[in-house]
């Protein structure tokens, strides 16, 4: 089978089996998406809790497809869309994902260095760079099949949030009414918010990286033929993942709204400062929950927005690519990794403001996803590219609603502004 972890998701040993959807479902929680969720929740309460299950589907709709595209083609997504669409699509998608990534690095790294100091006596630069040459030389020398191994036990801090939740007071029939009733307000504040948590979930990113990675796994067994059961058991690992990455936003949204926000709209601008104000309202154990788990998926998150943007350059440039490969066989692939973790370094060393740059990375993404989520449509559903296994109408409904959705939130806040 191409996923030999994957071949069966029944019975003992079930995480170490699920493929690059768990992966990809705990980077959708990164450093940036931490604090965006925090700082919606501190200055929204309960109101913006629905979003979790209106998300839930639209997200797993757009992962399942290009993880489907991977999967059956054996190809990623920067290349197939340098085979199907003309040059001026594919430079200005591998453009605005690069773009969107570097920002986003900066801003993880940024705040896992300082998250680290709250947690150890360190200054807040010495984290931010020990972050960066660790996660950029382990990228480099591990091999995948003992890479991609760590990367899935970091996707346990998720755990961290759900824990912060359990241990302060929620009235959870207010939070019930809140998910499952919806209020709806267009005024361009909650427009904004509204963005920035599309596109913190459903993030461009996640779209390459996920399709790449299917393509890694399959590299990395046996070559037999894709049949239904490769269908069932990728759609089983991609819900487990973006199910894991939806329970743990809706965890960090709503713990802040019962506590920073519980007295009204309070400013939280980054998730290091959500950590620190958790501590007089719920204890010394919630702040050092919500900063380790700030540090672990920022070690899984980081990583990820690296590679997604290596492989969308190398794919769009024909080089040779794939974290399987050692670094003498693909030399611009890992040194397109370097570059994006030495810039993201960069800006936070000239000052780049976190706070500015964990919301404007959320808004950046959630106005950048819906070209590209277009693209993966139109792919998806292309007789010519999967064949008998084109997506489904429910997967297309889903991925055409998460674009329209992420088109619409941006266009009425620039209306109501």
């Amino acid at each position: 089978m191409h996923h030999r972890r994957r071949g069966s998701l029944r019975g003992h040993g079930y995480f170490k089996r699920l493929g690059p959807g768990i992966v990809t479902g705990a980077a959708d929680d990164d450093p940036s998406g931490i604090g965006t969720y925090s700082q919606v929740g501190a200055a929204q309460g309960l109101s913006l809790l629905w979003m979790a299950p209106f998300l839930l589907p639209l997200a797993v709709g757009v992962q399942e497809a290009t993880a489907r595209l991977g999967l059956v083609t054996g190809k990623g997504l920067g290349s197939l869309i340098r085979e199907r669409f003309p040059r001026w699509v594919l430079i200005g998608a591998v453009v605005l994902l690069a773009s969107a990534n570097t920002l986003n690095i900066a801003a993880d790294l940024a705040s896992m260095g300082a998250a680290l100091s709250l947690l150890v006596p360190l200054p807040t630069a010495v984290g931010v760079i020990g972050f960066a040459v660790a996660m950029a030389v382990a990228e480099v020398v591990v091999p995948y099949h003992r890479y991609s191994r760590v990367l899935r036990w970091f996707a346990l801090s998720l755990v961290a949030y759900v824990l912060v939740l359990a241990v302060v007071h929620v009235d959870w029939a207010t939070v019930a009414a809140r998910t499952f009733l919806p209020r709806f307000h267009f005024d361009a504040a909650n427009m904004i918010a509204l963005t920035a948590i599309a596109g913190t979930t459903v993030s461009p990113y996640l779209f390459f990286w996920q399709a790449s990675e299917e393509v890694e796994e399959r590299n990395d067994g046996p070559t037999d033929p894709v049949d239904r059961p490769h269908i069932v058991a990728m759609r089983v690992d991609v819900w487990t993942g973006m199910l894991s990455g939806v329970i743990t936003m809706f965890a960090i949204m709503c713990t802040a709204a019962v506590t920073l926000g519980a007295s009204g709209p309070v400013n939280i601008g980054t998730a290091e400062q959500a950590a620190k104000a958790l501590e007089p309202l719920a204890g010394s154990f919630a702040k050092v929950l919500f900063s380790v788990g700030i540090v672990g998926l920022g070690l899984l998150a980081v990583p990820v927005l690296a590679g997604s943007t290596a492989y969308a350059v190398a794919e769009a440039l024909h080089w040779n690519e794939g974290l399987s490969r050692r670094l003498r066989d693909a030399p611009g692939f890992y040194a397109v990794i370097v570059a994006s973790m030495a810039i993201g370094l960069a800006m936070v060393a000239i000052g780049v403001n976190p706070i500015r740059a964990l919301y404007l990375a959320a808004i950046f993404n959630g106005v950048t996803a819906p070209p590209l989520i277009l693209l993966i449509v139109i792919l998806a559903r292309s007789q010519g590219v999967l064949g008998k296994f084109r997506s489904g109408w429910a997967s297309l409904a889903a991925t055409s609603i998460a674009g329209v959705a992420m088109t619409a939130f941006p266009l009425i806040a620039l209306l109501k502004s």
